[in-house]
């Protein structure tokens, strides 16, 4: 290698460097390139295919791997570029100064001294850096670039006189929500750049500035790594940051490269503190001493690259952390700050799990798991144990298993949670990205990396909607702009699927006649969003009611006494002093008054129409309060509509009924049989519906009314247990007439009962017994045929044979009544009674 092939290009930011290197790598027949954010690796590697052609590229990163076959240029992060260069012509290193970074520097120091292209080799990096590259590489050509626009101090500005297109920089998450909160409430919103944020949320984030949707943007000092944006003006709400070891102020060469966000190519750009911001009890304001060297790019210069062994020795484990803790042999190098991968490793190889690490392909294998990023800030503790229940799977030449993997993924594939519940996940998706992307680690590496890049897009996706509606909120702002406005101006609609928009942005959604306000919105909106649809709903809805009624309420359904449409009650019936009433439901709270009266009155005709069934019922029920029945027809009428059309007859009182009277029950249509009293009419399946739905009758709805069902632990409505089926009364009644017409016609007093009618309706042998026997029938034993003899079997023979003491029990459709001569035989004012007959009338 010639002198000429290793040239270090140094300057300030907006100088052209990465430019420059991009335009050197697509010279080549191949190159590689190393970036400090994947972020930076990805912007790259989209502009590199615009100009090869995607199958020619690869993007490399610990998360994330786009391998072509046969690719001949890489974009990489530091940590995952070949150490060697890979054998491409080609090699740059960008942000070389990272360096002297405590937590990564060792990576980019040893990059810097063995990474090398076949022809041509740049380290990309701040001015500063010039000495280091003098005394570890005294033949490299170095090549100083000025930036191509000033840069310009401005003072502090309150963050209501900020200029547009600017960016703040605030040194914690919470620092950054608190301003980016204050810009959407007075400025109309700003996009956020944290360094948590996943590439894809960064890049939606800065592409809404970048189109102009908002104006601001907050960011932490993520935002001075390579990040290309069209900012006019940077502020600094904080010149103090932590930096792994003590809080401390900034260096005037780190302020210099946020400042240098400011300005791009050849527009100038200006920098300055942002004014009420207080930090510690002051106010952050620049010395005159960082002025000057921000806007006349002098810094210190760097006096030492950390450094630590890229080529340990891996016989076990002490040898291991040995190499890794022992100090450079160049002056110039500093040994590096024990780093977390370091860390974590001396913390496992001090418990039970280091024992078993033996052999120097374990203890290799055991040192990359170690080396596994602290994605999700764990901490050294927390950290640890996450890689030793790694190892358990890894140990041995062991795999994570397929299903194993699958599982973790899909727990983390949630997209609900606020930012910070997202953001956790998208750090948790990355460790296992990283992990799917190790051939060794992992069975169906590919399919598992797919599935963790694509909940991490999701992810992403969700995380950008939370951020974008917290800190960039349109409809507050229209709202904001219109709700002083007249009401009936307020441009509100409401849409086919019952979203409420205003301008087609929703506020919320209306079931039903019940307005939701969306709940992603934040306690302060949510009441801005209430505010502005009570103004629009009750002409809203009033047109909904207008529009439902004249749609013959086509999806409105009735049950158990309450009128529900789109799953939201909108009516219920009710009993007042004996009379009953339709009350509107509090869901039409909203809905205009004289809407509501003629919504109600429609509804009054649609639940006419809907209990049409039930005028039978409505006819015994009139029948109970005409004096020229009798008191004792009246009482027996009660116990009927109570019991909805069915009474067992012991239950009846039948015997107490004068005779002629009998003539009014049957112009009822009330049928007396053997074993029931009831309205046949009141059997079918429509009237049982209305009753239930009605609320009436509460029992067990048979929708077909089948003749016969099975047992059941609750006695259907209509139905007389027998056995264990239960058989529809007017059934039963027909089987036991067809029983007596055999008895009638019989010239003994043992008969034959031809059982084919019972069969017919599905009643099973036991249970026909059972029946006979509730009607008073016996059946006689027969004789057996002898032991050989041929013939058909002797006949089952019946025997009439009526109980003459206490009746036979049977199930009953209602409580048994009082006794006639105890119980009036007016109808009671109140009760299940009186709420039905008010329902009917």
């Amino acid at each position: 290698m010639t002198d000429s092939q290793l040239k270090a290009v140094l300057g300030p930011t907006n100088t052209g460097k990465t430019h420059l290197a991009i335009e050197r790598m697509c010279a080549h027949s191949s190159g590689a390139m190393g970036f400090p954010l994947r972020l930076l690796a990805r912007e790259v590697y989209d502009k590199i295919c615009a100009i090869k052609g995607d199958k020619e590229v690869a993007l490399i990163t610990g998360e994330e791997r786009i391998e072509p076959k046969g690719a001949r240029w890489l974009c990489c992060t530091a940590e995952a570029m070949p150490r060697d260069g890979g054998g491409k012509a080609f090699v740059a290193l960008d942000e070389a100064q990272l360096g002297a970074n405590r937590e990564r520097g060792h990576i980019f120091t040893d990059r810097l001294l063995n990474t090398r292209g076949r022809d041509e080799t740049l380290l990309l990096g701040a001015a500063t850096l010039e000495p280091m590259v003098r005394a570890l590489e005294p033949d490299a050509e170095i090549i100083q670039r000025p930036r191509f626009s000033t840069l310009s101090h401005l003072g502090p500005r309150k963050l209501s006189r900020l200029p547009p297109r600017s960016a703040i920089v605030a040194f914690s998450t919470e620092q950054v929500y608190v301003v980016a909160e204050m810009l959407r409430r007075f400025r109309g919103g700003a996009a956020v750049v944290m360094g948590a944020l996943s590439p894809t949320t960064r890049n939606r984030q800065v592409e809404m500035f970048q189109n102009g949707e908002v104006d601001y943007i907050v960011a932490t000092d993520a935002i001075g790594m390579g990040l290309n944006l069209d900012v006019h003006h940077v502020a600094f709400a904080g010149l103090t940051k932590f930096d792994g070891v003590k809080k401390r102020r900034l260096f005037p060469h780190e302020m210099a490269q946020i400042a240098g966000r400011a300005g791009r190519h050849q527009r100038d750009g200006t920098f300055g503190t942002l004014a009420g911001i207080r930090k510690d009890g002051q106010v952050a304001e620049f010395t005159d001493e960082e002025v000057y060297a921000i806007e006349e790019h002098r810094f210190a210069p760097i006096t030492k690259l950390f450094w630590r062994d890229a080529q340990p020795r891996y016989d076990n484990l002490a040898t291991l952390i040995s190499d890794l803790e022992a100090p450079p042999d160049d002056p110039v190098l500093a040994p590096a700050p024990e780093s977390i991968d370091l860390a974590v490793l001396k913390r496992l190889a001090e418990d039970p799990i280091g024992d078993d690490v033996k052999g120097s392909g374990n203890v290799r294998r055991f040192w990359e798991a170690c080396s596994l990023p602290d994605f999700r800030q764990l901490g050294i503790e927390g950290h640890s144990r996450f890689v030793a229940r790694l190892w358990q799977d890894l140990r041995g030449g062991g795999y994570l298993g397929a299903d194993y993997m699958a599982a973790r993924i899909s727990e983390l594939d949630n997209m609900q949670g606020d930012i910070d519940t997202l953001q956790g996940r998208i750090s948790a998706i990355r460790s296992w990205a990283y992990i799917a992307q190790r051939p060794d680690w992992v069975l169906a590496r590919d399919e598992m990396a797919a599935r963790a890049r694509a909940v991490e897009a999701r992810l992403s996706d969700a995380l950008h909607a939370r951020l974008a509606e917290r800190f960039v909120n349109r409809r507050t702002a229209l709202l904001m702009k219109n709700m002083g406005q007249d009401a009936s101006l307020l441009p509100v609609e409401l849409k086919d699927d019952g979203s409420l928009t205003v301008e087609d942005e929703s506020i919320g959604k209306v079931d039903g006649f019940r307005f939701i306000v969306d709940p992603l919105a934040g306690h302060t909106d949510q009441k801005m969003l209430l505010a502005a649809a009570e103004k629009a709903l009750p002409r809203l809805l009033a047109q909904r009611a207008r529009k439902l009624a004249e749609g013959g309420f086509a999806d409105v359904t009735l049950e158990g006494g309450t009128i529900i449409w789109s799953g939201q009650a909108i009516a219920q019936t009710s009993n007042v002093q004996g009379e009953t009433r339709l009350e509107a439901s509090r869901n039409l709270a909203l809905l205009p008054a004289q809407a509501k009266d003629k919504l109600l009155d429609a509804l009054r005709k649609w639940l006419g129409i809907r209990l049409e069934p039930l005028a039978p019922l409505h006819a015994l029920e009139s029948a109970t309060r005409d004096p020229e029945a009798g008191p004792e027809t009246r009482a027996l009428l009660i116990k009927l509509v109570e019991g909805h059309g069915v009474l067992t007859r012991e239950n009846a009182g039948l015997d107490h009924v004068p005779k002629e009277n009998r003539r009014l029950l049957r112009r009822l249509g009330v049928v007396i049989g053997a074993l029931d009293i009831f309205v046949p009419t009141l059997l079918k399946p429509a009237a049982r519906l209305a009753l239930n739905e009605s609320g009436a009758d509460k029992r067990p709805l048979q929708e077909n009314m089948q003749p016969v069902v099975e047992g059941t632990k609750r006695q259907p409505a209509g139905y007389r247990m027998a056995g264990k089926q239960a058989i529809r009364v007017d059934v039963a009644e027909k089987i036991l007439r067809a029983a007596h017409d055999g008895r009638g016609s019989a010239k003994a007093r043992k008969f034959r009962v031809d059982p084919a009618l019972a069969t017919s309706t599905g009643l099973k042998p036991p249970s026909f017994a059972n029946l006979m026997r509730q009607g008073g029938f016996r059946q006689l034993p027969h004789k057996q045929l002898a032991e050989k003899a041929l013939g058909p079997p002797a006949p089952v023979l019946w025997q009439w044979r009526p109980s003459r003491g206490k009746p036979v029990k049977a199930h009953q459709n209602t409580r048994g009544p009082k006794p006639p001569q105890q119980r009036k035989a007016e109808p009671p004012a109140n009760g299940a009674f009186a709420g039905l007959a008010d329902l009917l009338s």
